[in-house]
C-alpha cells in the first residue's frame, strides 16, 4: 500500500545553468503539508568528525542506517521539534551540493504489486539528514540515495532534487527498490507536481541518466514496458488518474504557461512534457512567481473572479498548507565560499523569499526557534499571520503586499552584491563571518518590514469590517 505522511503535497521547479540569467543552477520546491500548521525553522549544521560511525534510527518508521563519522556543514529547514531533527526539506552543504526532498509521487498498482514499498525503508522524513552531509556532487547525491533505496528499500514513492555548480538532477523513486534519475539539460527547466514526471530514458546514456541496477531487468521480467522501442518511465511506473488531472497536471501546466506562454496546452493533459526550454532566461524571481502562484489571471484562481466551479476546479500551487518554499541557488561567477544561497519563504504566497548564504554559522533566533503556538517573535508564525488578514480582503490588499515583497527583494539583491564584494576582498578566515552577518541582516530586515506590514494591514482591515452601518454622521 502506498505510504504517505502529512508532508506529501509539493511542487518542484528545476533549472539548468544555461537557462538562468547568471549561469546559476537552481532547484526549488514548495514544502506543502496535509495540515494547515506544521511549524518550520531554519538551521545550519556545522562540519563534524565523530569518534565513530553513528547508527541513525528514524523516529518516523524506524528506518535504520549507519552513517559515516565525517559530515559536511549543511543547511536545513526542519520541522519544529525539540527531541530530534526531521523533515529537513532542503539545504546546501559545504561542497556546494544542493538537495531538496521530497516531491511526493505515486507508483501505479501494477508496479507496486511486483515491488511493494518497504514499511521501514527510507522515507522523506530523513532523506536530507542521511544523504546531504555525505556527498560531494549532485551525481554523488543520486548515487548515495540510490544505493540506500536498493539496499534498504523505500517506504514511499518520491522525487528528489540535486544540484551542484554544474549540474541539476531529478531522481524518482517509484517502488520499493526501483528508481531513475535524469540530468536536466543546461538549457532547460522542469516543473513537477506530485506525479511521476520523467519520460523516455536511455540506460546507455550515462551522462544524462542514472538508474537502479536492476531496473531494466525488472521491466523485462514483469513485461511492464508500455512502449515499442522506447522506455517511458512515466507511463510504466506512474499514474494518470482523475485525481492527477485536478490535483497535479494543472500545476505543471501553469508553470509551463508562465515560462512558455506561446505554448497552448490543456491543464488536464497526460502528455505535458517533463522538460521545456523557456522563451527567456530564468531568474530567482520567475521561480518565486511560480511557487507563489494560484492560477492568477485565469478563471481557476481561488482568489479570482471566476465562477465557483472554476475557482475550485484545480489545486493551486501555493496553499495555506505551504509550510516553507525554498530556492537553492548555486552561483558560478563567485568564489566557492560565496556560491550557495538558500532563498527561504515561510508560509507561502504572501511571504518574501529571504536569502541565506549557506557558508554561515547561525541564523537569527526568530528563524532558528519556532514555538508550537503562535508567537510574533517567531518568523514562521509572523509570516503565517499575514494571509489571515489578506485573504478576506485580497483585492484591497494585493498591491500593498506585492509592493512589500518587491521592495524587500530589491534590497536583498543589493545587500547580496555588497556582501559578495566585501567577502571577495576579505581574508579567508573572515568570509564566513561576513556572510553570516549579511544573512542575518537580510532576515532581520524581512522581519521588521513584515511587522510593519502586519500593523498596517490590521489597522486598514478594521475599516473593512461587515459589522458597520452608515446612517447619520451624528449617530
Amino acid at each position: 500500500m502506498q505510504q504517505k505522511n502529512s508532508h506529501a503535497a509539493c511542487t518542484t521547479v528545476l533549472v539548468g545553468k544555461g537557462a538562468t540569467l547568471d549561469g546559476s543552477t537552481m532547484i526549488a520546491r514548495n514544502g506543502d503539508s496535509y495540515e494547515v500548521l506544521v511549524p518550520k525553522r531554519v538551521t545550519v549544521h556545522p562540519h563534524q568528525v565523530l569518534e565513530k560511525d553513528e547508527v541513525y534510527v528514524s523516529p518516523g518508521n524506524r528506518f535504520t542506517i549507519t552513517l559515516p563519522k565525517e559530515r559536511y556543514r549543511y543547511t536545513g529547514i526542519p520541522d519544529r521539534e525539540d527531541r530530534y531533527v526531521t523533515f529537513e526539506d532542503a539545504g546546501i552543504n559545504e561542497k556546494n551540493v544542493g538537495m531538496s526532498a521530497t516531491e511526493s509521487i505515486y507508483g501505479n498498482p501494477r508496479v507496486l504489486g511486483y515491488d511493494p514499498l518497504v514499511e521501514n525503508g527510507i522515507a522523506e522524513d530523513c532523506m536530507v539528514t542521511v544523504v546531504l552531509p555525505y556527498v560531494t556532487s549532485a551525481r554523488d547525491g543520486v548515487r548515495r540515495l540510490g544505493e540506500i533505496v536498493e539496499t534498504y528499500g523505500a517506504a514511499e514513492s518520491n522525487g528528489v532534487l540535486f544540484s551542484d555548480k554544474d549540474e541539476v538532477w531529478y531522481m524518482e523513486i517509484a517502488t520499493g527498490h526501483q528508481w531513475v534519475a535524469q540530468r536536466i539539460p543546461d538549457d532547460s527547466y522542469a516543473v513537477v507536481a506530485n506525479q511521476t514526471a520523467i519520460q523516455e530514458i536511455d540506460p546507455d546514456d550515462k551522462d544524462n541518466f542514472m538508474l537502479a541496477s536492476h531496473l531494466i531487468e525488472f521491466i523485462d521480467k514483469y513485461h511492464l514496458n508500455t512502449g515499442f522501442d522506447t522506455i517511458n518511465f512515466r507511463n510504466i511506473f506512474g499514474t494518470q488518474t482523475l485525481f492527477d488531472h485536478h490535483y497535479n497536471t494543472p500545476r505543471v501546466w501553469y508553470g509551463q504557461k508562465y515560462l512558455n506562454p506561446e505554448c497552448e496546452q490543456d491543464p488536464m493533459s497526460n502528455d505535458l512534457p517533463f522538460l521545456r526550454k523557456a522563451n527567456r532566461k530564468i531568474g530567482v524571481e520567475d521561480i518565486a512567481y511560480i511557487l507563489d502562484s494560484h492560477y492568477q489571471e485565469t478563471p481557476y484562481d481561488p482568489l479570482g473572479s471566476g465562477s465557483e466551479a472554476e475557482r475550485t476546479t484545480f489545486r493551486a500551487i501555493s496553499l495555506n498548507r505551504t509550510q516553507d518554499s525554498h530556492i537553492l541557488q548555486i552561483r558560478p561567477n563567485v568564489p566557492d565560499e560565496l556560491a550557495g544561497i538558500q532563498w527561504v519563504s515561510l508560509a507561502g504566497t504572501f511571504s518574501p523569499y529571504v536569502p541565506f548564504y549557506t557558508n554561515i554559522t547561525s541564523v537569527p533566533e526568530a528563524y532558528a526557534v519556532t514555538p508550537m503556538k503562535l508567537s510574533l517573535s517567531s518568523a514562521y508564525w509572523l509570516y503565517k499571520t499575514i494571509p489571515v488578514i489578506v485573504e478576506p480582503h485580497y483585492t484591497a490588499f494585493l498591491k500593498q503586499v506585492l509592493d512589500y515583497k518587491d521592495h524587500l527583494h530589491s534590497q536583498f539583491l543589493g545587500k547580496i552584491a555588497q556582501a559578495d564584494k566585501e567577502a571577495e576582498n576579505a581574508d579567508q578566515e573572515k568570509i564566513t563571518g561576513i556572510l553570516t552577518d549579511a544573512s542575518n541582516q537580510n532576515a532581520e530586515l524581512a522581519l521588521r518590514k513584515t511587522r510593519e506590514l502586519l500593523q498596517e494591514l490590521t489597522t486598514a482591515s478594521m475599516s473593512l469590517s461587515k459589522l458597520t452601518f452608515s446612517m447619520d454622521k451624528n449617530l
